[in-house]
């Protein structure tokens, strides 16, 4: 597979490593430098993988925000990073490239102890405007001038949070400038010439000066006012999308090319000399200058290493095994055929939750409500209220987001709605702020909540049916990636409700394994002759099952891909202190911090839960070597 290209010696990129040697290039240089910076991405990213045809989407404006502000004294505010490499190549990262979403490199997402260029850590998205409104009020109130600029996608637009920072802004009358890179053309019409042009216009200082001016000596004729700003209001509603913005007090500009660097700067110099809330709208298509991005921008969000010059991905390797995202899709779809009460959620995760196949199938039952998680759940407890069996397919770490609507909505009311969560425990190369460390803690502390986690494929399958045929709130928590390749069955077969099982019996040592920690159980058990147990339920727990493992051994051993802390050993701790059986135990699980981004096996190692070190850390408490 081809990855290295030839780049010219005269490479324009290459005295770029910071925003400051960008700022030395005259304007009809940068087109070019955004050609070499794209060839430059696609070749970087096809070596290590990462999120892609965002990033492409951004070349132009990237290079013309960090031309025109003073970064990093003025603020850039990234929404979530998918866009941000760009950002990381022209920021003094572009050598380490190599290492993106590595053990020690690079982090996929914005990172504020990577770089000072890197004003606000995202990992998640719609977060932007908010951080961007509080650094612009800090300064405000120390008295320091800078620019405070967030550039958030559309996708990202569509969370309550967004437009809650947007009222709060529009209300401060802030020096905020948000940019809305909109790259599905799912908020404007096409751009073409005169949007172009008066986007011109309306950025432009001489007519912001008549618009101030007027304002100001109408000032003392109130009627007269009224009248200016509703003609204005008027006019620029039927030329431009922008009436919304206008309301929240905002001033808008565009929708203008975000392909057009020329363009881009004269307007975001033009925008610079403003004040207040300023909103730019900015055209781009997602995956610009490579094709196969161009034609699937979907299917390049996110990609392996592939062919630089085809774009064919690399195969994926390992076993035929199924990923869990896999066995959730085909469950999903077969339930819906079977039973027409189920419907399916997603928070904007379509893809990367499974549920393609069933939104061509069942398109009248399937509901992407956008980056909203807290309407997600919502929605999903007023549709149990009239008889629906909804699904919410979501990933561990977007679950937190809706905390309260979990608790509120559905818990509280008992509603009939199955939690698919994706993505728990550890992920890799996503790092920290995808790693989904927490779903056991926050939700077995709440009354009604049902917690199964499946060791395998096939208990995955199984598990998503038991959780779907009960009357009430549960939730399905599997890992990333492929499980161990047990085979499937179709059907609809259940598990009995909250029991574990033996799948070995030993002595002594009774291993308590809590979903995808059952295989690295296995290895410890057959090491040390001990009981290995796969307790496949977190709440309810199999209490029966676990006196009868304290009365028959000395040590009892939990472990978990999940927080410590408020996790499924802590549940079997709570059990056994309440019953007073007395009986030591150890805990293994996620430690008190943030892992960094790795392979899953890093990961596991990073944490204290490779098989080696349990068997280490077991051996020192019982005080015996190998059996």
């Amino acid at each position: 597979m081809s990855t290295t290209r030839e780049h010219p010696a005269s490479s324009l990129l290459q005295q770029v490593d910071l925003p400051e040697d960008l700022r030395l290039l005259e304007v009809d240089q940068l087109p070019r430098l955004a050609e070499e910076l794209r060839e430059f991405l696609v070749e970087s990213i096809s070596r290590t993988g990462g999120h892609l045809a965002a990033g492409l989407g951004v070349v132009e404006l990237t290079i013309a925000l960090h031309y025109v502000f003073d970064t990093p004294r003025d603020r850039l505010i990234w929404d979530v990073g998918h866009q941000a490499y760009p950002h990381k190549i022209l920021t003094g990262r572009r050598d380490r490239m190599a290492s993106l979403r590595q053990k020690g490199g690079l982090s996929g997402f914005l990172k504020c102890t990577e770089s000072e260029y890197d004003a606000f850590g995202a990992g998640h998205s719609s977060t932007s405007i908010g951080a961007a409104l509080g650094m612009a009020i800090a300064a405000k109130l120390e008295g320091i001038q800078r620019e405070h600029i967030a550039v958030i996608g559309d996708g990202a637009l569509s969370a309550g949070m967004a437009f809650e920072a947007l009222n709060h802004a529009g209300a401060l009358d802030m020096d905020l400038l948000v940019v809305l890179n909109d790259n599905d053309m799912s908020i404007s019409r096409p751009v073409g010439a005169v949007s172009n042009y008066l986007a011109r216009v309306l950025s432009s200082r001489f007519y912001n000066k008549m618009r101030e001016g007027g304002k100001n000596v109408l000032g003392v004729m109130p009627g007269v006012r009224d009248l200016m700003d509703r003609w204005e209001e008027h006019m620029k509603g039927m030329l431009i999308p922008g009436t919304l913005f206008e309301e929240l007090g905002f001033n808008y500009i565009g929708p203008i090319d975000g392909h057009d660097l020329p363009l881009m700067v004269q307007t975001l110099r033009n925008m610079k000399q403003m004040r207040g809330p300023r909103f730019l709208h900015v055209v781009t298509q997602k995956g610009r200058g490579f094709a196969p991005a161009e034609g699937d921008p979907c299917v390049y969000h996110g990609v392996g290493p592939f062919d630089p010059d085809t774009g064919e991905q690399a195969g994926s390797g390992g076993s035929g095994s199924k990923t869990y995202t896999q066995v959730f899709s085909d469950w999903i779809c077969e339930r819906a055929a079977a039973d027409e009460r189920l419907v399916a959620i997603t928070p904007a995760m379509c893809e990367g939750s499974g549920l393609v196949r069933f939104s061509h199938e069942f398109p009248q039952r399937y509901f992407d409500v956008g980056i909203a998680e807290q309407h997600a759940l919502t929605l999903a407890a007023g549709m149990a209220c009239d008889g629906l069996k909804p699904v919410v397919a979501i990933y561990s770490t977007f679950l937190q987001r809706a905390y309260d609507q979990l608790i509120h909505d559905v818990a509280l009311q008992n509603l009939d709605v199955t939690l698919a969560v994706d993505r728990a425990g550890l992920v890799g190369a996503d790092g920290a702020t995808h790693a989904g460390a927490f779903d056991l803690s926050y939700a077995r502390c709440i009354p009604n909540m049902a917690i199964l986690a499946p060791a395998d494929e096939r208990e995955c399958r199984e598990m998503l049916q038991t959780a779907w045929q009960y009357e009430g709130p549960a939730m399905v928590r599997y890992p990333r990636g492929r499980g161990p390749g047990t085979i499937l069955e179709s059907g609809d077969s259940t598990l009995p409700w909250g029991k574990g099982e033996i799948r070995r019996q030993g002595k002594e040592i009774a291993l308590l394994c809590f979903g995808s920690m059952v295989q690295v159980g296995q290895e410890v058990a057959e090491e040390l002759g001990a009981t290995l147990l796969n307790m496949r339920f977190v709440k309810p727990l199999d209490e029966a099952l676990v006196r009868q493992l304290a009365e028959d051994h000395r040590l009892l051993v939990t472990l978990e891909e999940n927080a410590l802390m408020g996790g499924a050993g802590s549940a079997v701790a709570e059990f056994l202190d309440d019953q007073g059986l007395k009986v030591d135990v150890m805990h293994f699980g996620l430690p008190d911090e943030y892992l960094e981004q790795g392979t899953q096996t890093e990961q596991l190692e990073m944490a204290g839960l490779s098989a080696n070190q349990i068997l280490a850390a077991i051996r020192t408490r019982m005080d015996v070597g190998p059996v």
